[in-house]
């Protein structure tokens, strides 16, 4: 019985990779729900909000972690979990609207923190609730929005977390434009 416990398991697991990695959007809103007929698994995967959050004392949001399932407009990131900034034009109050609204929108998004310059927010996958921690920080000086998504469990995201920051910085770049 535990074999075949765990074979399930290992198995919706790698579903959920596979249909996270082929369409997150498709994923998050039309997998089915495995997990609810497991009790006792919701929140498995969720693991543990991280201590490491916001803004630190340089100016810019936390490093990434040397798992590969980050990534991080810092100005001293690594190849690997680097990515460019969101650059914002206008106004900084109107940006972060904009910003918080795009968000919010995504599959299985929860805004978490939102000020004037800070936005936190967990993004939770629908088949197995793993939960990314996903931070935006606007920095009127460099007129850009600093970005960092990472994954609480695990090594490899398949790419997700980049993904979705790309997939942000279009909406967001297209509604700057208009």
């Amino acid at each position: 019985m535990r074999r075949l416990l765990r074979f399930g398991l290992a198995a919706m697991l790698l579903m959920g990779i596979w249909l996270n990695a082929a369409a997150p959007a498709v994923a998050a809103t039309e997998s089915p729900m495995f997990l609810a007929a497991l009790p006792g698994l919701s929140g498995l995967f969720s693991g543990t909000r991280p201590d490491n959050l916001g803004v630190k004392e340089d100016g810019q949001l936390a490093p990434c972690p040397s798992s590969p399932n980050c990534v991080v407009s810092r100005s001293d990131a690594d190849e690997e979990h680097e990515i460019a900034p969101l650059a914002f034009a206008g106004d900084q109050g109107a940006a972060m609207d904009q910003l918080k609204a795009i968000v919010t929108a995504q599959p299985g998004a929860k805004v978490i923190t939102a000020s004037d310059d800070y936005l936190y927010a967990e993004f939770e996958s629908k088949l197995m609730g793993f939960v990314d921690d996903v931070e935006f920080y606007l920095d009127p000086s460099a007129a850009a929005v600093q970005v960092r998504s990472a994954s609480r469990l695990g090594q490899s995201d398949l790419g997700v977390n980049r993904k979705r920051i790309e997939a942000i910085r279009a909406e967001f770049s297209a509604q700057q434009t208009t």
